[in-house]
């Protein structure tokens, strides 16, 4: 029962954060608001992400996994409610705010499987529950893309939102309860300091285009982000029960795995996004894209990356179980880079957009299975979902920088019309920087994080009888990572 619940609740968390990126203009346009506007519509969900995650992920090590993962699932449920009611900005940022607890629900099931499954099954369901994340973001598309043919209304897929929520609500109830595996209280007061940091480093970069790059707003707010983020830091330091250790802030293999983790976080939204407005450009008008409607830019373009998350997890598994977390990030950053640098060379047919774009969504998949299991190998079983959820943290952040640098570069210096369309050079300059990053993340993890770890269940027996992903062709699996 565990793995398939923490599958389908890991599933749900990646859909809640696709189901809005094709509709974005749409909610824009029923809305009457600015691109920058609406575009909060994913960057409140990934900013609140940030700030829930840790709190959550902590408190399911306080009390358990199993209430807090229903607690989660119920204000879910009331933000999909609340944004398929509303037609109003604020509320519809409120519901979509409710909605981001569901990020919690990735550490608490990884938490929740370390508890439940044997030590050999463990590093083959992480791979399959991380990949999850994949898969969900892929089903999220697909069913943006349906529900929003032919003029669709957006407030139905908050609709669909409640109805997987209430299914995730049932298989949770399912679980065995267990005590909470750590001591002590929430850190309230680094919550509130982690927020705040978060939300002035990100604003200025959703806004800058229009408070202008050099204003006082952008630079101020800028400068505070990192005296509050300093503060936070100084202040974890010094409590007795932080909600990030000091150990997660410095330890090497920890640093490293967050750093990867803001890479892909980034990778995955930058490549969501800005295929997106590549493909739904028309070529008519702005002399590149292909004039795509939601439907084909989610069924065509952009599912056959996330879809294959299906076969990419458990091949991800394999990657971590033969040749370690550290080598598969390699892998995966390498493969990023490769696929950014074909789209920012080859974009004027339909197959090279779908290519680079599965390259990229192949290396955050396999990134993702490596993370886990790296974490897992550096911190005690009473740290893992706080570990995790640092760890998310990283991801949500580098979602939010990717989200906040795709939509600075498509509303600059616009093509002028009826509807301002972005160049194909801000596209161009959007892949050769997601290539540039994806190699600075190979350098950092090859140079920087360890091979050894504590051993996760990998000896050659162990992976040999792992009944989740299988035994064919690991003979040579190393004793240690």
């Amino acid at each position: 029962m565990a793995l398939p619940v923490a599958c389908y609740v890991v599933l749900l968390v990646s859909a809640l954060q696709t189901l809005v990126v094709p509709v974005v203009a749409d909610i824009q346009a029923d809305l009457g608001v600015s691109t920058s506007a609406a575009s909060w519509v994913v960057t409140a969900n990934l900013l609140a992400a940030a700030v829930f995650t840790p709190m959550l992920g902590r408190l399911g090590d306080l009390y358990g996994r199993r209430p807090v993962m229903l607690g989660v699932l119920a204000v879910v449920l009331l933000g999909s409610i609340l944004g398929a009611t509303t037609s109003s900005l604020p509320l519809l940022l409120a519901g979509r705010v409710a909605q981001a607890a569901s990020f919690g629900l990735f550490p608490l099931a990884i938490g929740m499987l370390r508890e439940e499954l044997t030590p050999q099954r463990l590093t083959g369901a992480m791979a399959v529950v991380s990949g999850m994340l994949s898969v969900g973001a892929g089903f999220g598309l697909v069913v943006t893309g349906l529900l929003m043919r032919n003029g669709g209304d957006y407030h139905e897929l908050f609709w669909l939102a409640a109805a997987m929520t209430a299914i995730g609500l049932a298989g949770v109830w399912l679980l065995p309860r267990r005590a909470g595996a750590a001591a002590g209280r929430l850190d309230w007061a680094g919550a509130g300091l982690l927020g705040l940091g978060l939300v002035l480093l990100i604003l200025p970069l959703e806004e800058g285009n229009g408070w202008g790059w050099a204003s006082p707003r952008v630079l101020g707010s800028l400068a505070l982000a990192v005296v509050v983020l300093a503060a936070f830091v100084l202040f974890e330091r010094r409590v007795t029960h932080p909600l990030v250790s000091t150990r997660m802030l410095s330890h090497r293999p920890l640093v490293v795995a967050n750093a990867a983790g803001l890479f892909l976080g980034f990778s995955m939204f930058a490549v969501f996004l800005s295929v997106s407005a590549l493909v739904q450009t028309p070529s008519a008008v702005a002399g590149y894209g292909f004039g795509a409607t939601v439907l084909a830019a989610s069924l065509v373009y952009l599912l056959p990356g996330t879809a294959g998350g299906v076969i990419t997890a458990p091949l991800g598994g394999r990657l971590v179980a033969r040749f370690g977390a550290k080598a598969t990030l390699v892998i995966a950053a390498v493969l990023a880079g490769l696929g950014f640098a074909l789209l920012a060379v080859l974009h004027s047919a339909t197959w090279e957009v779908i290519v680079g774009a599965l390259m990229v969504n192949t290396a955050v998949t396999f990134g993702y299975a490596a993370l886990p299991a790296l974490l897992i190998a550096h911190v005690e079983p009473s740290e893992t979902s706080i570990a995790n959820s640092v760890n998310s943290i990283a991801r949500s952040v580098g979602m939010s920088l990717g989200t906040a640098f795709v939509v600075t570069m498509l509303t600059r210096n616009p093509i002028s019309g009826p509807v301002p369309l972005p160049r194909e050079a801000q596209f161009v300059t959007i892949f050769v920087i997601g290539a540039a990053l994806a190699a600075l993340a190979a350098a950092v993890v090859a140079w920087a994080l360890p091979r050894a770890g504590r051993p996760v269940a990998l000896t050659v027996a162990e992976v040999e009888a792992d009944d989740v992903l299988g035994a064919a062709g690991l003979e040579d699996v190393p004793a240690h990572r």
